[in-house]
């Protein structure tokens, strides 16, 4: 076969496709049925089980002669580990049948009305109660005692947990009913162990302080406290327990009493009266209309219930007809479990917070009530950037839609959707508007780095804000300095990555004038924190580094300009840059007088239109340039640096000659050469190339159909030369 069987539709499958599809099928579930029952460690989502086990039962169904004794169909979870004593449950632990979308649940409810051979109108009650993600158990009690617990293991056979549950202080020890004959002599209650989120996040931090590893998730958590060898594991775990079902029951007492009531919400409400903890979100509903309703609160308030669930279960209400039902394969046909959406959970966004990158970029990240979603408790979510706050997309169209013709927003408070998929970072996709306080306020994205106070600008055409503090920030502070330190820029041997690392963790160098002064401040004789007495290092590495820091005092100006990680100017810019300007005082005093006083963006004044006037630097480069040098912050630390460090001029250039230092600007059609050749000739003869005509023009070489900066030329007065005259005053001619 070319495709794989995977990717086969079952209806398209043929005999022998089918059959080796199966077997694919069955070898994945039960491989996931030990991680998940026997390891307490998942490997795939619920989602992705319960796809598995939908195309395995509808291949089943379409060929029969494939669902032998052995099915896994039949089955439910794993056998039970050889850790623990066995338990056989009288009455087996079933799973329940799944539904995924609301006419789901309207099939099922019509499905139940046509067994019973009831009307659409005759009277039909359900129980709905929400869906507990933890750990299936069974509690035996015998004279109102608790004798054992179980748990479901593979449904027929679990483990014996008795130990470990007693420590649970929510299950009662002792059922006290309203009279000593209410209570069966032998009822086993069913339910679930779970862990809440608050319990699960003071657990993790117990974890990570002892430095063991983290549990995944509060299922994974409560499934492998109560899986313990050790009990007292167990006691020092906040378990939890609801009640829900039942298994064995006997006639019960003297007077002969069974069940104490005759509809599944009596049962449960007789477990409370009983001293067991039940789930005060079960409800009674008469209609698959009512069933969704209460499915879709739920769905709501999942993320403030302080526990996990995945779904709601719906389950005919009456017991005489629940009997009449019965089973179909492993599952009961009274009931229903209706699973919410895959990957995806609505929860609070209790505020905004910005992180900044090792770029100086800001990123929005979204602080939620802690919700469970695909598997995993999410507290933090990407919101991207200020655009996706503000709804809106790259050219400004909504991406959430509108709502009082403008678009959706998202602001600190809502109550939002939150989606994951596989291993990608959580984000919030959809803000639930009827849930947003009248009082809450579009968000205002800052304009400061909240790392180091240095202002936040967003570039033309960029979604991103980012940080201009780059020499102080210390957000940014490791990867400047491993720039700083690079082989194309100061090119200091022995300050590697991890060394940098190191360095800034011990508090040694946070910004580049530190490199400088790391030599005195390591010179006390008597110190124990000495370079030279530190892991890894030694005092020929030590003697070694300071040598290395002492020969980069001297640097070329364009590898200065380099180093300091200015946004946009990377070798070639620093190079065109200082060929004009010659030194970093004259290029900052260019870039300050750019704002002119009171405004807080460059104008188009002559220092302005000079550095977008050379040659190769354009608005963008010439506006980061101009924001690194108007940051006070960066201020004190370029002074400080050039305190330690001396710029020399670049690599040599011919500066002699009629042009040498001249600024020349090329404008038409050149006859004997292309305009790139004519300025790679003019710099490599000591001229400096400017894309603009200003003042400080000196030269307009004009071609044939030369325009507007030939007029230029003539309106500031500017020496205007045709290619020839160029040519001879160049000395090519």
């Amino acid at each position: 076969m070319s495709a794989s069987t995977a990717d086969i539709p079952v209806e398209k499958l043929t005999a022998d496709e089918a059959a080796k599809e199966h077997s694919r099928l069955g070898d994945a579930i039960a491989a996931a049925d030990r991680r998940y029952y026997q390891e307490d460690a998942p490997t795939i989502s619920d989602a992705e089980y319960d796809e598995l086990r939908r195309r395995y039962e509808a291949i089943e169904a379409q060929f029969p002669e494939l669902k032998g004794i052995d099915s896994l169909s039949e089955k439910v979870g794993a056998a039970p580990s050889a850790k623990f004593a066995k338990v056989r449950h009288r009455v087996p632990m079933l799973s329940l049948g799944n539904a995924f979308a609301d006419e789901e649940v309207e099939e099922f409810v019509a499905r139940v009305r046509r067994f019973l051979g009831l009307s659409v109108d005759a009277d039909l009650t359900f129980t709905a109660e929400p869906k507990i993600d933890g750990l299936s158990c069974s509690l035996r009690y015998e004279g109102a005692r608790l004798v054992q617990a179980a748990t479901r293991g593979d449904g027929f056979e679990g483990e014996d947990v008795t130990a470990n549950v007693r420590t649970i202080a929510e299950i009662p020890e002792q059922l006290k009913g309203r009279d000593m004959f209410e209570i069966p002599e032998i009822f086993e209650v069913r339910g679930e162990v779970y862990m809440g989120h608050a319990d699960f996040t003071a657990i993790n931090e117990r974890q990570q302080a002892a430095g063991k590893p983290l549990f995944a998730n509060p299922r994974n958590a409560a499934a492998g406290s109560l899986r313990q060898l050790d009990a007292k594991i167990t006691a020092s775990r906040p378990l939890r327990f609801f009640a829900y079902a039942w298994g064995e029951v006997s006639d019960g007492g003297k007077e002969g009493r069974g069940l104490p009531a005759d509809t599944q919400f009596g049962v449960i409400e007789a477990f409370r009266r009983w001293g067991l903890p039940t789930n005060p979100l079960t409800v009674r509903c008469h209609s698959a209309a009512e069933l969704l309703a209460h499915y879709h609160r739920i769905e709501e308030q999942r993320a403030a219930l302080g526990y996990d669930i995945d779904g709601v279960v719906y389950k005919v209400d009456s017991l005489a007809l629940q009997n009449r039902l019965g089973f179909v394969s492993r599952s009961p046909r009274w009931a229903l479990a209706h699973k919410f959406p895959a990957q995806r959970a609505i929860t609070q966004l209790e505020r905004i917070e910005i992180q900044v990158g090792r770029t100086g970029a800001l990123t929005p990240v979204a602080k939620l009530t802690p919700v469970t979603v695909g598997g995993v408790v999410v507290s933090n979510a990407s919101l991207h950037n200020e655009d996706y706050i503000r709804g809106i997309g790259g050219s400004g169209e909504p991406i959430r839609g509108t709502f009082e013709d403008k678009p959706v927003d998202i602001r600190e408070g809502d109550w939002v959707t939150i989606q994951r998929a596989g291993d990608v970072i959580p984000q919030v996709v959809d803000v639930v508007l009827e849930r947003r306080s009248p009082d809450a306020k579009p968000y205002s994205f800052p304009t400061i780095c909240p790392a180091c106070g240095s202002h936040a600008v967003r570039e033309e055409g960029e979604v991103v804000r980012r940080c201009t503090g780059g020499l102080i920030c210390p957000a940014q502070a490791v990867e400047r300095i491993r720039h700083f330190v690079s082989r194309d820029a100061f090119d200091i041997e022995g300050l590697g990555e991890k060394q940098v690392q190191a360095f800034h963790d011990w508090g040694m160098i946070t910004q580049p004038a530190d490199i400088f002064t790391l030599v005195a401040r390591d010179s006390d004789p008597t110190s124990l924190t000495r370079l030279k007495n530190r892991d890894g290092w030694g005092e020929t590495s030590a003697k070694n580094l300071f040598a290395a820091i002492e020969a980069r005092r001297h640097v070329p100006v364009n590898r200065f300009l380099y180093a300091l990680g200015i946004r946009h100017v990377g070798e070639t810019n620093a190079k065109r840059l200082m060929r004009h300007f010659g030194s970093i005082e004259a290029l900052r005093e260019a870039a300050l007088a750019a704002v002119p006083p009171g405004e807080e963006h460059p104008k188009g004044n002559e220092a302005w239109a000079e550095l977008v006037g050379i040659e190769g630097i354009g608005s963008v480069v010439a506006e980061a340039v101009v924001d690194f040098f108007n940051e006070p912050n960066n201020e004190a630390a370029l002074d400080a640096l050039l305190k330690e460090v001396t710029t020399e001029p670049m690599e040599a250039v011919a500066s002699g000659g009629a042009v040498g230092g001249k600024t020349v600007v090329f404008t038409g059609a050149l006859e004997k050469m292309t305009r790139d050749e004519a300025k790679a000739m003019a710099e490599r003869i000591g001229a400096k190339v400017a894309g603009s005509v200003s003042k400080k023009t000196d030269y307009v070489v004009a071609g044939a159909d030369a325009g507007s900066k030939l007029a230029k030329a003539r309106e500031l007065g500017v020496a205007v030369l045709t290619e020839d005259e160029w040519l001879a005053l160049a000395g090519a001619g």
